[in-house]
């Protein structure tokens, strides 16, 4: 061989001999030095606190991460397909390292002179995942595939691809694609569509860059390259892969609570947990078993939302929110979706953009939906807004930014976003259990649980109290009490001047008896029982119901409710009625458990009848809750009727100048509250009382809760006494137009 081929050759030989030698003593070096794999044999990611309601659906998640551990026998098989179709299709071929793909990424780093080629395998993505950083060097790639091999000679491939399946990020703090499943479709990983598997194995390359939400459509480009793959690979037929790519699907972000609302009973588990076992609570996997039902959550969640939106639409359009920048002609998808930018989906109205308006047609974009035509019963709440004579400030035109809701009859109508709050709380009467609880309208509105921390006077709801205290004191539901107007002078009976209350819309009956003055919900008889038991002995008489008798000042006008309590308080006291008399506790955690499903604690509630304290007279609860099934036979709650049950009992109540509406009442077995008002106190307008306001919302959730509960009544305890009575004077009668009534057994007839 000529010696100038010779010498160029030896040349090569040695400088292949000394790299080789470098890359094998680096390796003997950096092998030495490799983690354990304690971390991927004995797998402990950072879990969320997780929160469900008694019938285990998930109703919130707390956590710096997002995730859902699966088996891999859990994945369906299109979602592993699509992973391998994406991200490695000869991972069960190779031996931990694609050496074809390495060797072009290695020579693309050295000609670049940076290390900006990628060739990773599942396997070496789960090495840096679980030990390695993103550092881009040659040192941290020879250790990532050292790390690799020891990896596969001590785990299966299928264990490999578990790992990967759970750990991989995929954006929105979402780690492994059961989470990711959850926060962009809002459904398991089992439901989603071919597409949708496909979206997330397009999220591993760049999270951010594929977002579907923040960069739908790059990532639709992705999805598709995706599924072009599967169809390459076999994994997908024509009919199948044709499909797909017509129903790609839609991402948003869905919360992890999307499927049962109950944001403000997720958010006092938080708290809880962080007091009673610090901030690990966060990374730690405790699941938290709440007292909720799925159905009654659901329930009341519609109810309050519905009962809203009906307060203010009796109230009238107030006209757009705002009007966004859309160009003058010619606006496409892209242009939509910016003006409506990080506008959220609150409380199911989604924002949309108006594209052309008139008065008999709206041509909107809806945020996450598309565009839509909105005519005739849509356009019903906002008529007078689409007029050309309307003010410029309530008229509905381009650029406009209204709220739609999704109406089950008609489909998408025109709403607004109502400034009034609502809250309900429901309780089991034997146990205190709470089964549903909504602390206000929206949560992202305010994180203010009117339910638990809202203090605001009951007004006539507030009165079976003052009624029950009178049962002591010798009244019977068939004693006469005046309901003519009063004027009382006395500073020490009401607490400043002269007070000259009336009764709603003026009406006065006279000599009235206790059981029709409560049905009606009349003011003087309330306050004359009040001032005839006294409002010292009726303050004391009412902390048997858990009020505080700093709340509730001793003067007559207690009679009206015009001191404070909260909803949870008013259930607490009304269920005393509807169980005979015993005060249960309330409490909303069942049960909490540690990352492996063993029990940490459990609530053991005392319960009615069984070590509950008895706070008042069997018979004092019998009478009171027989008084208060008249609200609805025959007094303010009528309306009630419409639900055709026997066994309800309740009282409206409606605070001055109409501030507050309130509606308290149950069933033997639940007790409900509803309540209707404003953050800073105003009127809610002339006409809406407890009646028409807050029983509504009562009545929806309770339609619901009780469906499945057969009618019960409650059975007459020993020591009443069932008079013949007239109607009119309250004596006892034997004339053939007599009623009964009850009475104790032993009470004086002080008629």
């Amino acid at each position: 061989m000529p010696k100038f081929l010779l010498y160029p050759l030896i040349f090569l030989v040695a400088l292949g001999t000394v790299a080789v030698g470098i890359v094998v003593m680096t390796l003997a070096l950096l092998y030495p030095k490799l983690p354990s794999l304690d971390a991927v044999t004995d797998y402990r990611p950072k879990l969320p606190l997780r929160v469900y309601t008694t019938d285990h659906q998930l109703i919130g998640e707390f956590g710096e991460e997002r995730r859902a551990m699966l088996k891999l026998t859990e994945v369906p098989l299109n979602m592993r397909h699509a992973i391998l179709a994406a991200e490695d299709d000869r991972f069960y071929q190779h031996g931990a390292v694609d050496f074809q793909g390495v060797l072009r990424a290695m020579l693309a780093d050295v000609f670049s002179h940076s290390a900006k080629e990628g060739a990773s395998t599942i396997t070496m993505q789960v090495a840096r995942n679980f030990f390695l950083t993103n550092e881009r060097t040659l040192t941290r790639k020879l250790s990532e595939v050292l790390l690799s091999y020891k990896i596969e000679s001590n785990l299966t491939k299928d264990q490999i691809l578990e790992l990967y399946i759970n750990q991989i990020y995929l954006g929105q703090r979402a780690y492994g694609f059961g989470a990711a499943a959850v926060v962009y479709y809002g459904k398991p990983l089992s439901q989603l569509t071919v597409a949708e598997m496909a979206m997330l194995a397009g999220l591993p390359k760049a999270p951010s860059r594929y977002n579907p939400i923040i960069n739908p459509q790059r990532a639709a480009l992705r999805q598709q390259y995706v599924l072009r793959r599967m169809h390459d690979l076999k994994y997908l037929n024509d009919a199948d892969f044709t499909l797909a790519l017509h129903k790609p699907g839609h991402a948003s972000a869905y919360h992890a609570n999307a499927l049962t609302r109950a944001d403000y009973v997720a958010e006092m588990v938080r708290q809880y947990m962080v007091q009673t076992y610090g901030d690990g609570v966060y990374s730690s996997g405790y699941s938290v078993i709440t007292t909720l039902l799925k159905p009654d959550q659901d329930a009341a969640f519609r109810a309050v939302r519905e009962g809203v939106l009906a307060y203010d639409q009796r109230h009238g359009y107030r006209g757009p929110e705002a009007t966004l920048d859309l160009p003058s002609s010619g606006a496409t998808i892209a242009d939509f979706e910016e003006s409506l930018g990080d506008l959220e989906i609150a409380n199911e109205l989604y924002p949309a953009v108006v594209e052309s308006a008139s008065e008999k047609e709206v041509s909107a974009y809806i945020k996450n939906v598309g565009p839509v035509i909105l005519k005739d019963g849509a356009l019903a709440f906002v008529h007078a807004s689409l007029s050309p004579k309307t003010s410029a400030d309530r008229r509905i035109k381009r650029g406009s930014l209204i709220r739609v809701l999704r109406n089950d009859k008609s489909g998408w109508v025109i709403v607004q976003y109502p400034k009034a709050e609502a809250a309900l709380v429901s309780l089991d009467t034997h146990n205190g259990a709470i089964r549903a609880l909504v602390g206000g309208f929206d949560f992202n509105r305010t994180k203010y649980n009117h339910v638990i921390q809202a203090y605001r006077q009951p007004g006539s709801s507030f009165k079976p109290f003052i009624y029950s205290a009178a049962l002591e004191k010798g009244f019977t539901p068939f004693t006469l009490v005046d309901d003519s107007p009063i004027v009382i002078h006395d500073p020490n009976q009401n607490g400043g001047e002269a007070w000259e209350p009336h009764n709603y819309e003026n009406e006065y009956l006279g000599p009235i008896r206790l059981r029709i003055g409560l049905a009606e919900s009349k003011n003087m008889v309330a306050i004359r029982v009040l001032k005839a038991i006294s409002p010292g002995y009726a303050q004391e008489y009412i902390k048997r119901f858990g009020f505080e008798s700093n709340r509730q000042p001793a003067y007559l006008s207690m009679a009206l409710g015009a001191g404070e309590a909260t909803p949870l308080q008013m259930a607490t006291a009304y269920a005393v009625f509807a169980n005979g008399g015993f005060r249960v506790k309330p409490y909303f955690i069942d049960q909490i458990l540690d990352s492996s499903g063993k029990p940490l604690s459990r609530t053991q509630p005392i319960l009615a009848g069984e070590g509950a304290e008895q706070v008042i007279d069997p018979r004092n609860a019998f009478i009171m809750t027989s008084m208060m099934k008249d609200v609805i036979r025959m007094g303010t709650a009528t309306r009630a009727l419409s639900l055709g049950r026997q066994d309800l009992a309740g009282k409206t109540g409606t605070t001055n100048d109409h501030v507050d509406a309130w509606f308290c009442g149950f069933q033997p077995s639940l007790v409900a509250v509803a309540w209707v008002g404003f953050d800073k106190p105003a009127s809610l307008g002339p006409q809406e009382t407890g009646a028409q306001a807050a029983l509504p919302i009562w009545m929806d959730y309770m339609g619901t809760a009780l469906k499945t509960v057969p009618e019960s009544e409650a059975i007459m305890p020993p020591g009443i006494e069932v008079v013949a009575i007239d109607p009119k004077t309250g004596q006892p009668s034997t004339a053939s137009d007599h009623i009964d009534d009850y009475t104790y057994a032993t009470a004086a007839q002080n008629n």
